[in-house]
């Protein structure tokens, strides 16, 4: 029977062996390779002392291919709660010394678990990869434990925020989950996320090719746009992380939290006067704007990596988390094409589900032209942005600082679109096309047509056009920004509108 000394012996044993995972070795292995632990991985996420350990004790049931030798310590997932700067978050973290981090039943049903509590409590849960994939050996049951961590991913969707983080091997099903999430980190030269490996695709194709050239951190992050952010390590991903937080509300009924930043809302800078080229086809830095008019010039970009051609971003005005969407004159004229209309949407839709304010920067000169644009759907993939600005309810406020051409006017959160403000600096020019190819067309045959075409522009390459028909709120000095984004955010804090009842809506995908 023993002693109640000897059981209370017996269960400090137990959980020490659970804590050593795969034992000394494999954890001196992971090390060598660049990667913490998963338990290291947690301390360092969460606030010192605040990890609570759930489903310790949790065992595979497996008999088949020698897993009934495998005891595999925690079945290869650490999972439990604790806190961010204070704040409840869930976390799950793949044991890769543990059966190759490999997902089984038991496995997936711990972290099922911490996903059901984390949408009951309304609090963002954190899933750190490190997974050969599915347990081979459990054949349908891991499958199945996949497709429950799927199909709770959904559920939460817009509920709670979802991080996921790779922080070795992602493959096959397993790199599903993680693509509905919200947000995915990768750590350079450590993880890769792909369906296929080298080894299949060689098989399959002929083609050769290296994990981290086929789905390494900076494919994913410039290429694809699956990641949404690239560490240089994993402790400057998890600083990362932790700073996202940040950003974030805990659930989609609360605000983001507010930052007392000390930063003076009525500041104005005079270097927004002079950002803009006298040449309007000289193209400028749009991070200098933002530098300039969010708080203490601080902000956290998402996707920097990806169509650079827009901006999104993370930032405060007056302590007040917002979204940012601007276009870059620096890359591609700030064209839109099919992956900026992607990346923008998406962040677009996020913003609007955890109730985040968008401030739109607009420099426009139109959609990308060319047959790959045509032939990828440009269409399709530019009305995913129309639709996005078109369903967001939260506070929208936007700032044409020059361009705003045509459908991309429209598209850039224009007043048709349900912006409450519209600000144009007077370097704006809001019209259906530049000016000067316009004139062309309508003064195609007139023997007065360099004349006219001056004229033309110098009325028509302005914001007053629109501001006659009330499409510009205010035309504005562009040293008062930050202070007009701030007042309207405040005027617009109690905003409630509807949208007609539906189950949901079919954006097009």
């Amino acid at each position: 029977m023993g002693t109640v000394q000897e059981k209370n012996q017996e269960l400090l044993q137990k959980q020490q062996k659970i804590r050593l995972g795969g034992g000394a070795q494999r954890i001196e292995k992971q090390h060598k390779s660049g990667k913490l632990t998963a338990r290291e991985r947690i301390e360092k996420l969460l606030d010192p002392g605040s990890f609570t350990e759930l489903d310790q004790f949790v065992k595979h049931r497996c008999v088949n291919f020698g897993m009934e030798k495998e005891a595999a310590p925690g079945e290869g997932v650490v999972t439990g709660y604790g806190t961010v700067n204070g704040r409840l978050v869930y976390v799950f973290a793949q044991d890769f010394t543990v059966v190759g981090g490999s997902l089984g039943e038991m496995h997936a049903a711990k972290i099922t678990k911490v996903q059901d509590l984390a949408l009951k409590m309304g609090a963002p849960i954190i899933g750190l990869n490190d997974s050969g994939g599915a347990r081979i050996q459990e054949g349908i049951d891991a499958l199945s434990g996949f497709g429950d961590i799927f199909y709770r991913n959904t559920l939460a969707s817009g509920v709670i925020p979802q991080i996921s983080v790779i922080m070795g091997p992602c493959a096959g099903g397993a790199v599903y989950s993680p693509a509905i999430t919200d947000f995915v980190y990768m750590v350079k030269n450590t993880s890769q996320m792909f369906i296929t490996g080298p080894a299949v695709i060689k098989s399959v194709t002929a083609e050769e090719v290296t994990a981290e050239d086929l789905g390494g951190a900076m494919t994913h992050s410039s290429v694809s746009g699956v990641a949404h952010f690239a560490a240089e390590n994993e402790d400057d991903c998890i600083s990362q992380i932790r700073y996202l937080l940040d950003f974030l509300p805990s659930n989609n009924l609360e605000e983001a939290p507010l930052f007392d930043n000390g930063d003076n809302p009525d500041r104005m800078d005079d270097g927004l006067a002079t950002v803009i080229p006298d040449n309007p086809n000289m193209p400028y830095n749009m991070k200098n704007v933002i530098d300039m008019i969010v708080d203490k010039g601080e902000y956290y970009e998402v996707q920097p990596h990806f169509a650079q051609n827009i901006i999104t971003a993370f930032a405060r005005f007056d302590g007040k988390t917002v979204g940012i969407i601007a276009n870059q004159p620096s890359v591609m004229a700030g064209c839109l094409d099919i992956n900026a209309s992607d990346k923008a949407a998406r962040f677009i839709r996020f913003c609007d589900a955890f109730n985040i304010p968008l401030v739109s920067l607009v420099d426009v000169p139109g959609f990308l032209p060319g047959t790959n644009q045509e032939h990828g759907g440009i269409i399709r993939h530019g009305a995913k942005m129309l639709y996005a600005y078109s369903e967001a309810t939260v506070p929208k406020v936007t700032v044409i600082t020059r361009k705003a051409y045509g459908g991309a006017y429209i598209a850039m959160c224009s007043q048709h679109l349900g912006a409450d403000q519209v600000f144009a600096w007077p370097t704006s020019e809001i019209a259906v096309m530049g000016p000067a190819g316009a004139a062309k067309i309508i003064f195609k045959n007139d023997p007065d047509a360099n004349a006219k075409t001056t004229q033309y522009v110098e009325e028509f390459a302005t914001p007053y056009k629109a501001a006659e028909r009330g499409y510009v709120d205010q035309v504005i000095d562009p040293k008062e920004t930050r202070p007009r984004i701030i007042t309207a955010l405040n005027m617009l804090a109690s905003k409630r509108e509807s949208r007609p009842a539906k189950k949901h809506g079919n954006i097009p995908l």
